[in-house]
């Protein structure tokens, strides 16, 4: 019978995104990844995990290597292992062997900054590798190199645990914060969470209410058909309704972006149907960087921004991003607060942790014939 594990997650190592602990290898390395429903690839950083190639257990070598880019500007190059990883503590525990698994041997800068990996949890398409004509752990190729070989893709690893039968290829998400709240006690309950492997509507104990169905449009990303926002209760602004060149929809949900990231036409139409001083405040954080004082904020006068998209059934999905997750109040300073909204490429909206932060969320890749699904009801 397939398992659902619930396993514990903590904004804390990357000041916002959320990791989970995994176990890597023979010796059962611990290693904490970001969770990104954006990727799909399991990377973990070569300084935090030298493989074991021999011995019970060992790690595999391979001839494939993976390269990997992010929205952000950061980026690895790693050499593609067969190795036991395992998720879930105590009786909770399920391990996989023969994991797909990257050891980064070169990584930006900011590519794992507090964490020590990446578990991407989207679809295969976005898992890529590629055939090199040596061991890729000893000879180390460049990105550039990398390129060049003959193209393949990886199964990942929440689909290689639905295969083995171990769980259900369902991920779901409890958060509270897309930044980290400081100021709290050192265990601070704001900056914790859960994610669940295999399932999510057992877990009665994290939401309320009816599940609302989101149709996935595409089987990369959690790709998504965004019609408009609503700000308060003013007329709707309308989406575009074709995404970047390349892009396979207009927007997709992401737990692996902190912020709701818009186009520079859609951030001017929410700022259009606020106040002048809440305008200004807004601005001020967006295009300046500059944290606002909680107490010039007056979030209860600040409007919810509602985004409209299309259900599974064919309806409008209606999901409401409260001021108090657009905007994060104890972020740098306590007593500040800064807007979790960003400015990205035109015609495309990345609904990143401030949607989610009011929901518990359920990415369930086994719907709609494996197209996928995204459900939201109401957190606890």
């Amino acid at each position: 019978m397939a398992k659902v594990v619930r396993v514990p997650i903590t904004n804390v190592h990357m000041g916002g995104d959320y990791t989970g602990r995994i176990y890597v290898g023979p010796e059962n390395t611990p290693l904490n990844v970001i969770l990104d429903t954006g990727s799909s690839a399991l990377a973990v950083d070569g300084k935090k995990y030298k493989p074991t190639l021999s011995g019970t257990g060992a790690d595999k070598t391979t001839r494939l290597a993976q390269t990997d880019a992010y929205g952000d500007g950061s980026s690895w190059t790693g050499a593609v292992l067969d190795a036991t990883v395992t998720i879930g503590d105590g009786a909770q525990a399920v391990p996989l062997a023969g994991a797909n698994v990257s050891v980064a041997y070169t990584a930006s800068r900011s590519m794992f900054d507090g964490a020590d990996g990446i578990l991407g949890l989207a679809y295969a398409p976005l898992d890529d590798a590629f055939k090199m004509p040596k061991n890729t752990w000893t000879s180390h190729y460049t990105a550039t190199q990398v390129r060049t070989g003959k193209g393949t893709y990886l199964t990942p690893y929440l689909t290689q645990l639905a295969q083995a039968g171990i769980t259900s290829d369902i991920i779901s998400f409890y958060t509270l914060r897309s930044f980290t709240h400081i100021g709290g006690p050192a265990d601070d309950p704001l900056n914790s969470g859960w994610m669940i492997i295999g399932g999510g509507e057992e877990s009665k104990d994290l939401y309320s209410g009816k599940f609302q169905s989101v149709k996935v449009v595409s089987d990369d990303w959690y790709s998504t058909n965004m019609k408009s926002v609503i700000v308060g209760n003013s007329s709707p602004i309308a989406a575009r309704k074709q995404g970047p060149q390349g892009a396979p929809s207009n927007s997709i949900v992401d737990s692996g972006t902190n912020s709701i990231d818009v186009s520079q036409q859609m951030f001017d139409g929410i700022a259009s149907k606020l106040t002048s001083g809440q305008r200004q405040l807004l601005k001020s954080s967006v295009l300046d960087g500059q944290d606002v004082s909680v107490s010039d904020l007056k979030l209860a006068a600040w409007p919810a921004l509602t985004f409209v998209l299309e259900g599974d059934d064919g309806s409008d999905v209606r999901l409401k991003v409260a001021p108090t997750d657009y905007w994060q109040v104890n972020t740098d300073e306590v007593g500040k607060a800064a807007a979790a909204i960003t400015i990205g490429d035109p015609g495309f909206t990345i609904l990143g942790l401030p949607l989610m932060n009011g929901y518990f969320t359920i990415f369930d890749g086994e719907a709609a014939g494996g197209k996928g699904v995204i459900k939201f009801a109401h957190r606890k």
